[in-house]
């Protein structure tokens, strides 16, 4: 407390943290004029906690504990037939982070807009959580953040057996995000319609697993038929823009062999893109109702197979890749591109950066990591989506590799 000086940035953000909540209390108070706080209130609260613990830990806990018997005597005057708490919890909480300003501004002001955010929008949220959200999709939700919470960071991180094939967390990565890519399908067909929610969550669950997402829509297919079209498109764009991050590996490790296969690339990307198109445009002329509240946003069952598919998959090619020895590599990368696209990639890039493999083999190279993708796809969607997914998803995926092969023919 030397000089007695107040700092002056974190008591100038408590203050605007005192009247951000207050602001908001006072907009609440003409629809529920029993509450007790508002705009003075709750900056006055804001400044008296930056203030007592300016002057230490004793004057700040009294301020605490007088601000909860406030809340208190107010929520007992209020005449609402169901006050609720929030009003006295927001009191208390100006006056908390108008202490944790004094330590902390930037956190305290980010906190204030999040509590500012929860009191302002209470109807939306009641109508989402009363009305919008359905108790499959609460059970399917509670589901997902087990396994990715609780069950994913018990796992060991580090291969079980002794050839170093089997990451119980990594296949539990893959049951997850086939899990995630589902339920973010569902929520955003349910929200913005089967015409848009597909496509926009296709394309951004690519560039987390583009495997994981032909799975995910391939169950949603099945479950769906009317959606057939309409997943095969959105399953395109996963693959897409799985592609596009080709780019960043190659300028990463070896930017030579990104120039000479970008044409390689944009082939195949072109290919994607008509397919993915074409998809969306037979499924916008089928009308087809989203799915309702109460349809499973994801099978635990076909993501765990999913799952098992994959580790078998890369379990085969460390393996193989461990007998063939250095000269196999390249024959490792091939078949780990079967799960893992980018890690494949990635090695041949490697490879030619290390002499190992000059510009013409990385550009086949390239070709032979699109064609194993594919393939390993093209089974996904089979035994995912049924015969009527997996042909069209076998299409889409061999004229991509056409393509490429064509271009590297003349290149």
């Amino acid at each position: 407390m030397a000089g007695f000086d107040l700092p002056l940035l974190p008591t100038a953000t408590a203050l605007g943290v005192g009247l951000l909540l207050g602001l908001v209390a006072e907009r609440r108070k003409l629809d529920n004029p029993g509450m007790t706080a508002g705009l003075r209130t709750h900056t006055l609260a804001a400044l008296a906690g930056a203030v007592t613990l300016w002057l230490g830990m004793p004057a700040f806990i009294a301020l605490l504990l007088a601000l909860a018997a406030l809340s208190a005597v107010g929520y007992l005057r209020t005449v609402s037939e169901d006050p609720g708490l929030t009003s006295e919890l927001a009191l208390l909480t100006s006056g908390l982070l108008g202490g944790l300003a004094m330590q902390a501004p930037l956190a305290a002001s980010a906190l204030a807009v999040v509590v500012a955010v929860l009191v302002h929008a209470k109807s939306n949220l009641h109508r989402l959580s009363r009305e919008l959200i359905s108790d499959r999709e609460i059970a399917d939700g509670l589901m997902l953040l087990a396994f990715a919470l609780i069950v994913l960071p018990v796992l060991p991180d580090r291969p079980i057996d002794p050839h170093g094939a089997f990451n119980l967390a990594t296949i539990w990565k893959l049951v997850v995000l086939v899990m995630a890519i589902g339920a973010a399908g569902h929520i955003a067909v349910r929200v913005v319609g089967t015409r848009w929610g597909l496509p926009v969550s296709g394309f951004f669950a690519g560039f987390v697993s583009s495997t994981a997402a032909t799975a995910s829509f391939g169950q949603q297919a099945r479950a769906q038929p009317a959606l057939a079209s309409s997943c095969i498109g959105a399953a395109m764009l996963a693959n897409l823009a799985s592609m596009a991050l080709f780019v960043p590996i190659l300028l990463a490790v070896s930017p030579a062999l990104l120039r000479a296969s970008g044409w390689i690339l944009l082939a195949a990307a072109l290919a994607l893109l008509l397919h993915a198109a074409a998809g969306l445009r037979r499924g916008r002329a089928v009308a087809a109702p989203p799915p309702t509240a109460d349809s499973r946003m994801f099978r635990i069952g076909q993501a765990v197979g999913f799952a098992a598919l994959i580790a078998g998959v890369m379990a085969v090619a460390s393996l193989l890749g461990q007998w063939l020895g250095p000269g196999g590599a390249l024959a490792a990368a091939f078949l780990s591109a079967l799960a893992e696209l980018h890690a494949a990639t990635a090695t041949v890039a490697s490879l030619h950066q290390g002499g190992i493999i000059d510009l013409a083999q990385g550009r086949w190279a390239i070709v032979g990591l699109l064609g194993a993708s594919a393939l390993a796809k093209s089974v996904v969607a089979f035994t995912s989506g049924g015969a009527r997914y997996g042909l069209r998803m076998t299409l889409g995926l061999a004229s991509m590799v056409a393509a490429a092969a064509l271009v590297a023919g003349f290149t």
